[in-house]
């Protein structure tokens, strides 16, 4: 670990129009921590990852990213690796072409390319499927190919939005033990965004609840529990800390969300 935190974010705002998706937030999540940013659709959730993996301006505010500010955007980028609610992987190439095109876009040096391909493939488990086209794989393979090609950077901070979204419970155990598997060996922090309340406390060493663009709760999920009192879950705690809204937000989001899932189904 290092006394400079992973992510920083101070007073944090974002408005589509008149609505406000992110309002003031402040945030910090220790480098080599598995946090998990809940709350319903429509929270502010993926606004917020979209600005610190710098795919939105931050307009008012500021973010940190292991100490870089993100306005240095392609120094922020080389630390990160982002895998989106939306599908990445093309399914018309291989998995080891999918992961090829992204060592290219990441700029990954042509004579160390293969070798880190190779490895990327490995880390999830892909080796013996990496000459399949995509289009053939399973959702449970196509979720690995896409950490996969997130990983070919060896990012310090690996962002996943839903990354288990639509898969069942077998492919969703899988998808998990590839990361902490990762995560053990190389040590990177890991910001995770998930609807499971069951991931979120089995792999998550900190939450972050948000609703309506601001933080409403945060700690270990022992200690969101706790705090709601004896016998309590963390879906008791999400629905006191959101109103019972486990599925807001607006028809763009379901639609992104159920389009997702449909084709990892």
């Amino acid at each position: 670990m290092t006394d400079v935190p992973a992510v920083r974010c101070t007073g944090l705002r974002y408005s589509f129009g008149e609505k406000a998706a992110v309002d003031g937030l402040d945030l910090e999540i220790p480098a080599g921590e598995v946090f998990g940013l809940l709350g319903p659709n429509g929270a502010g959730k993926t606004t917020t990852i979209r600005m610190i993996t710098t795919l939105l301006p931050v307009t008012h505010g500021k973010i940190d990213v292991f100490g870089i500010d993100v306005h240095r955007r392609m120094a922020v980028r080389r630390l990160i690796g982002y895998v989106p609610q939306q599908l990445s992987a093309d399914g018309t190439l291989t998995g080891r072409e999918n992961v090829n095109l992204f060592a290219r876009l990441f700029d990954v040096p042509r004579r160390q390319r293969k070798e880190q391909v190779e490895r990327a493939l490995d880390a999830v488990g892909l080796t013996q499927d990496a000459d399949r086209q995509a289009s053939g794989y399973s959702g449970g393979m196509i979720r690995r190919l896409e950490l996969a090609q997130a990983l070919i950077s060896s990012p310090r901070l690996l962002i996943l939005d839903e990354p288990t979204i639509g898969l069942d419970p077998v492919a969703r155990s899988s998808v998990w033990e590839r990361i902490e598997q990762i995560r053990r060996e190389t040590g990177m922090t890991v910001l995770v965004t998930t609807h499971y309340m069951d991931e979120a406390e089995q792999y998550c060493e900190r939450i972050a609840l948000m609703h309506r663009g601001r933080i409403r709760a945060l700690g270990t999920p022992a200690e969101l529990e706790a705090g709601l009192g004896a016998g309590s879950t963390l879906d008791d705690v999400f629905r006191a800390m959101t109103g019972d809204q486990l599925d807001g937000g607006g028809i763009r989001d379901v639609r992104s969300a159920r389009r997702t899932a449909r084709r990892l189904g």
